[in-house]
């Protein structure tokens, strides 16, 4: 395991747990998530959603979309999403892991020109 998945894992069972003495949080999955793209270079912004498995192409990035999990009750809150997204003609994934929405720097993607959030989960 990689120290950057290591982080990931530990971070999301902090998320979820929130200690030792409470219970697990109950989470819900959606059936997508709204996302927001922001191309550095010329400064546009854009909102994009995805369902569950379904992959967006923003400039030169392609985001999928494995899947997106909020507390019961709540999508807009602590939602966080699966992603993978890789840049166009490479293989390897400039990010693949868990975004949390109510914490958008913990786990960011680390690209020059392009930044990705999760905003919220879609249900039905």
């Amino acid at each position: 395991m990689t120290i950057r998945k290591a982080f990931q894992v530990a971070v999301l069972a902090a998320l979820c747990l929130g200690g030792a003495a409470q219970a697990q949080e109950e989470v819900n999955s959606g059936t997508g998530a709204v996302l927001r793209g922001l191309d550095k270079l010329n400064a546009k912004v854009a909102d994009f959603t995805l369902s569950n498995g379904e992959n967006h192409v923003m400039g030169l990035l392609e985001v999928v979309l494995r899947e997106c999990r909020y507390p019961v009750g709540d999508p807009t809150g602590n939602a966080y999403a699966f992603l993978t997204i890789r840049e166009a003609g490479v293989a390897q994934p400039v990010f693949e892991g868990w975004m949390v929405a109510s914490s958008p720097a913990l786990y960011p993607l680390d690209h020059p020109r392009y930044d990705v959030w999760v905003l919220r989960c879609t249900t039905e």
